[in-house]
């Protein structure tokens, strides 16, 4: 009885003449297939290395080859640019510090499973590494713009960026480290947070030399912390408080023209591996400029109060020199925080000599118009009504 067993199922293993025929009609490397065709490659590329995967149309359905750990996903530019990984086909680990719900409007951007939230501790390095284990690539988006009781400038944008830079070079399969700085980010700056920018840009790149830096101008979107901070602060007090005289330069971006150029820094042939870009929007604007914009959308009577700069210090100074000397939390700053009055002190532009879009091959959008249209939902009387009008609209008649 074994001995038939036997013969019987080394039979089964045999090539029938039927499957050999339908392999000679549909051979596997057939186009229709995916497996030789280029469109259907992987869109990750790796310096002097081919794709890893090579499944999929591109879609979200598809598989790109990127298993990304995105930190700081749960931000602001991180909703963003999950989306645009999602959408390829990537698998996104996405680290998550608070509640289970903070991670959950991710989860739809992509295909079933794609999208994995995996709960950390920053302050634990066994954490960090479960989440970057199965990656390849990490994607270092955490920053603050102020401190808080837990959390200092140095601790959050500068040792965080080096922990992970070191875990990946120990990790051994991290094939792309992007570390997304801040424009304007230098060791004389009078800010402390761009200070720890540019110390977390030197310890990336003295951990992994291939690491590509993006250094992001003030981004604007729909949850951004500058227009709509303004637009509440207008629609509660009827004006806006000017630090200075507003003449200071800047070069505000949308969000998604980051978040795009992640993604095509990850599609490149590794030409952005060891670069550093700065990311600034196509016009410059003064501080006046970029508010009396926020005016014109929300359609409201320019009116501020300009502040000098040594009194606005002076009222955004008692935070700082209470915040580790009280034993509760402090609001957070918003118009009034002074390390971000150190840090538009001066003009922030792109140079003239760095590397930008055009490098990355993307066109940045002009912020008049789509871009800033979230701002219709500070106008009095909905998204058509405003205490000024732009363009005449006449209300359809009841019907």
């Amino acid at each position: 009885m074994q001995s038939i067993s036997r013969r019987l199922s080394h039979q089964s293993f045999k090539t029938s003449p039927s499957i050999s025929s339908l392999k000679s009609l549909y051979p596997l490397s057939d186009p229709r297939y995916g497996a030789d065709q280029s469109r259907y490659g992987s869109t990750v590329a790796t310096k002097g290395g081919g794709p890893l995967v090579r499944k999929g149309t591109g879609g979200r359905s598809s598989v790109s080859g990127i298993v990304a750990t995105v930190f700081g996903s749960t931000g602001f530019l991180g909703r963003y640019l999950v989306q645009q990984l999602a959408k390829m086909g990537s698998q996104v680990l996405v680290p998550f510090r608070g509640s289970e719900d903070s991670p959950r409007h991710l989860k739809l951007m992509g295909d079933l499973g794609q999208i994995v939230p995996m709960k950390y501790d920053p302050r634990d390095e066994s954490s960090i590494k479960a989440v970057m284990a199965k990656a390849n690539v990490v994607i270092n988006l955490i920053g603050r713009e102020y401190e808080t009781r837990n959390y200092s400038f140095e601790e959050v944008n500068q040792h965080m960026a080096e922990q992970l830079a070191q875990i990946a070079k120990e990790h051994g399969g991290i094939t792309r480290f992007i570390q997304v700085s801040c424009l304007g980010a230098s060791p004389t700056s009078e800010s402390r947070m761009l200070k720890a920018k540019a110390a977390a840009e030197e310890a990336v790149l003295r951990e992994l030399p291939g690491a590509t830096i993006l250094r992001p101008a003030t981004m604007i979107g729909t949850e951004d912390r500058i227009l709509n901070t303004w637009a509440q602060f207008v629609k509660k007090y009827s004006f806006l408080p000017l630090i200075g005289d507003g003449s200071n330069k800047i070069q505000p971006v949308y969000v998604i023209d980051v978040a795009g150029a992640i993604v095509a820094s990850l599609k490149d042939d590794g030409s952005s591996m060891g670069n550093t870009y700065e990311l600034g929007g196509p016009d410059v604007y003064t501080v006046h400029e970029l508010a009396e914009l926020m005016f014109e959308t929300i359609r409201e009577w320019p009116r501020y109060v300009k502040i000098p700069v040594p009194i606005a210090k002076a009222i955004s100074s008692p935070r700082d020199l209470l915040i580790n000397k009280v034993p509760f939390p402090l609001p957070s700053p918003a118009i009034f925080n002074l390390d971000q009055i150190h840090a538009q002190s001066g003009d922030t532009v792109v140079s003239d000599k760095a590397l930008t879009f055009a490098d990355l091959d993307i066109a940045p959008h002009k912020l008049r118009g789509y871009p800033v249209e979230y701002l219709a939902c500070y106008r009095k009387g909905g998204p058509q009504f405003g205490s000024t009008i732009s363009e005449k609209v006449t209300p359809e008649p009841w019907q």
